[in-house]
């Protein structure tokens, strides 16, 4: 655990009020080409720059924003379950071939963040620490998703970040601003635990699959 609490951790943002959650605002078709909105946070920095990644990592973006939960226990249902994977990666391959370029076989590493909330949290703060922590890791590189549900009806919840690799997760969560989300979050949930998966995607996209990280 001690290893773990050094990965970026969300801050079950959709816990705020929804007059505090994020409004996501429409990028121009010249900043498509370059900068994909990867979170609810929709300022520059928190824009991933895709000349800063793979070819293969800047499809996997790219085709992430079709992310969607598929059954509302997403909480604490198995998590390849719980997204709609397969179009995802049906949109990976589609790119890919629209691309023209050879894709060749590639892992990414995936956070997800499960927990329970208090109902004391005090959610205007949550958001002010999930969002510079946010931007701080895109800063750090490699990170290609963040998502996040609503909490059900125990409160729980699910977060989920979808890295480059475990190591561009690892250094992410080393900055100053998520060190500070982490001190305050760990009294802010009755529980919280991290999931870590492995997803891999072979060659020209022909198969995938979602594992333990191991």
């Amino acid at each position: 655990m001690a290893a773990q609490l050094e990965l970026v951790q969300p801050t079950d943002v959709p816990s705020l009020p929804k007059e505090a959650t994020p409004v996501i605002s429409e990028l121009s078709a010249l900043d498509e080409e370059r900068f994909v909105l990867k979170s609810p946070y929709s300022e520059r920095p928190h824009l991933l720059d895709l000349e800063t990644v793979s070819h293969e990592a800047g499809l996997l973006a790219k085709a992430l924003r079709t992310l969607k939960p598929i059954r509302e226990d997403y909480a604490t249902a198995p998590y390849e379950e719980s997204f709609n994977w397969p179009e995802v990666i049906a949109e990976v391959k589609r790119l890919s071939q629209k691309s023209g370029k050879e894709f060749k076989e590639i892992s990414f590493y995936i956070v997800a963040f499960r927990s329970k909330i208090l109902t004391y949290t005090d959610y205007d703060y949550l958001c002010e620490l999930d969002k510079a922590a946010h931007a701080e890791a895109v800063a750090s590189g490699g990170f290609l998703k963040y998502w996040f549900g609503e909490p059900d009806e125990e409160l729980q919840n699910l977060s989920t970040c979808v890295w480059c690799s475990r190591e561009a997760a690892m250094v992410g969560g080393r900055g100053p601003a998520h060190r500070k989300a982490v001190s305050v979050t760990r009294h802010q949930y009755a529980y919280y635990n991290i999931d870590q998966h492995r997803l891999t995607i072979r060659d020209n996209v022909d198969d995938w699959s979602i594992s333990w990280w191991k």
